[in-house]
């Protein structure tokens, strides 16, 4: 069987995910947020703000430059995977920065008040933001698809108030919630602060382990595709940022910050939007009658999760081992 055959049949896979993941799932994002937001302050993004420069590079790095290269990416790849398997890695792409990058850019000694700062941008403006980026990018491949006859769904069609809703109480809120804490209970706040980032990042961890365990046997069979496609897909990520505040001359402290938020995606709120069958419709997006069947965007998704904390953390490793100018 070939490649392509390979990630045909597994989007037909139905994941074993429990019924409450979805909700469960949420809870811990929301959790996960209120804690980045324990560490964000007005006072810090105004600094940031007023040298735009950096900030600037790595939002656009994200939110343009990402989905670009995995598109050119799936158009490299394109004979070799599904429509599912590409939509995929369109909608890890246009998700906000991952959780767990501030805590990887403290560790790779970066610019932990940049990280912070495209977080809060990223996350603020993600109810609108990746509903859109997956709406342009997502219809831009399948006619792309189209002619090339790989065409399985017409028009990709997103109910924008329904992930707005969605995304913005997982994340909105409880950044909201976070930064008002922080505001009127500061010395709560640093008491709390480093055990409560430490408690989402292991709540997360086991979360992901919680999906990766009763389906093990599957990712084991489809994994050295997955393994092999997510490495390049984040290889690319980690590239695009690094590449692009290189180009743009960024501090080394700043440079080291955008590659790790522009390299670690927020898979998980993809998975959780993915599992809510009032965007990602069951009629319409696992349905075997249709032959239309999203078991390709889970798993690449799903496998994002696991990766990019292995990644995340190798490349902060390399970047903690390396001096820095104002350390030499």
């Amino acid at each position: 069987m070939g490649i392509r055959e390979q990630f045909a049949s597994l989007d037909a896979v139905n994941l074993n995910l429990g019924g409450g993941t979805g909700l469960v799932m949420s809870i811990v994002l929301g959790l996960i947020m209120f804690g980045i937001a324990l560490s964000i302050k007005p006072k810090m993004l105004a600094e940031v703000f007023t040298k735009p420069k950096s900030i600037l590079t790595g939002v656009i790095l994200q939110w343009v430059g990402l989905p670009l290269v995995t598109f050119l990416l799936i158009m490299i790849l394109n004979p070799l995977l599904t429509p599912m398997v590409c939509l995929g890695m369109i909608l890890v792409a246009c998700c906000p920065g991952g959780n767990i990058s501030n805590f990887m850019s403290t560790f790779a000694k970066g610019n932990i008040e940049l990280s912070v700062s495209m977080t809060a941008v990223a996350t603020v403006a993600a109810p609108v933001v990746t509903p859109l980026n997956f709406w342009i990018w997502g219809n831009l491949y399948l006619k792309y698809a189209g002619r090339v006859g790989d065409l399985v769904i017409p028009q990709l069609v997103i109910p924008f108030w329904d992930i707005f809703n969605t995304v913005f109480l997982i994340l909105g809120v409880p950044i909201v919630l976070g930064m008002l804490f922080a505001h009127f209970l500061p010395k709560a706040t640093e008491k709390i602060k480093k055990p409560f980032s430490i408690f989402s990042l292991v709540v997360f961890v086991v979360m992901v382990l919680g999906m990766f365990i009763p389906n093990w046997q599957l990712f084991v069979k489809y994994i050295i595709f997955i393994f092999l496609l997510v490495l390049v897909h984040n290889a690319c990520a980690f590239g695009t940022g690094f590449g692009g505040a290189t180009l743009m001359k960024l501090p080394p402290r700043d440079r080291r910050s955008v590659t790790i938020e522009v390299g670690i995606q927020n898979s998980g709120l993809g998975l959780t939007l993915l599992l809510n069958p009032a965007i990602f419709k069951p009629e319409i997006w696992n349905n075997p009658e249709t032959g239309i069947m999203y078991g390709g965007m889970l798993f690449v998704t799903a496998w994002w999760g696991i990766w990019h904390i292995i990644s995340g953390l190798t490349l902060a490793s390399i970047f903690r081992g390396s001096k820095l100018p104002d350390e030499a």
